[in-house]
């Protein structure tokens, strides 16, 4: 009789205890009572109902998960390998249990065929440049499907954007002869701005009596410092002057 009782009194412990759950802060717990949803349970030692009840911990804190690499033809026709990370957190856990069997799988899923669609409707330079609009665009499409699963998604993110071989090559080569044609045009700016400094100044010293001559003997002057075999013969201003008048007439 001893024993019994205290078998009874082992099984009568382990009954309870097996009814104690700890739902930990980050999580929360969907109780079904024979089935039926019942009710969320809150961070800290709670009690359940053995055998009639059953409780499933939903993790609640922000989730990245990971979109597999997916091979899109892009509005161009151009092939390309597109991966992405979506950020998802459970709002509703009730949903996210009784809505879908693997809600990070879904939203995976989901988000894999939203990449596809948004990247396979623009052309290539708009996937390189514009990533932000991009990862905006799948996470309202994920976002709106998502929100019956109790699902929040927070931010999507393009990640990497594969080209073929010769694809990078020839963006190797339209960089490179774009950075020809700037400094082409740097350097004909450049000697734009340089000819109108000369116009600038030969104006000027046109309209100042003697700044012609003045000029001539600077340069004289440095001619001289360097060592050559020329003669130089400088004329008067006036007589050249007069020589292109009698030319003229001529």
């Amino acid at each position: 009789m001893g024993s019994l009782l205290f078998l009874l009194i082992i099984g009568a412990a382990v009954f309870v205890l097996s009814g104690l759950k700890i739902v930990k802060q980050y999580e929360r717990g969907v109780v079904l009572t024979l089935g039926k949803f019942t009710g969320i349970r809150e961070p800290g030692l709670r009690i359940i109902v053995p055998v009639f009840q059953q409780m499933t911990r939903v993790d609640v804190r922000s989730t990245p998960v990971d979109v597999p690499k997916q091979e899109i033809m892009t509005r161009d026709n151009v092939p390309a390998n597109v991966d992405a990370v979506v950020y998802l957190r459970v709002v509703e856990a009730s949903k996210a249990v009784l809505e879908t069997t693997n809600y990070v799988y879904a939203t995976s899923q989901f988000a894999q065929a939203a990449l596809r669609d948004v990247a396979g409707n623009i052309d290539l330079d708009d996937l390189l440049a514009k990533r932000d609009e991009v990862s905006q665009q799948i996470k309202e499409i994920v976002d709106r499907q998502t929100d019956q699963w109790g699902i929040d998604v927070e931010a999507v993110k393009v990640q990497n954007i594969e080209l073929p071989t010769d694809m990078k090559r020839a963006m190797a080569k339209q960089a490179e002869a774009e950075r020809e044609r700037r400094a082409v045009i740097i350097a004909a700016e450049g000697e734009k701005q340089a000819a109108q400094a000369v116009a600038d100044a030969a104006g000027m010293l046109s309209k100042i009596p003697g700044g012609i001559n003045i000029r001539t003997l600077q340069t004289l002057e440095k001619v001289a410092v360097e060592p050559s075999q020329k003669t130089l013969v400088v004329l008067p201003s006036e007589l050249t002057n007069l020589a292109n008048v009698i030319g003229k007439n001529s």
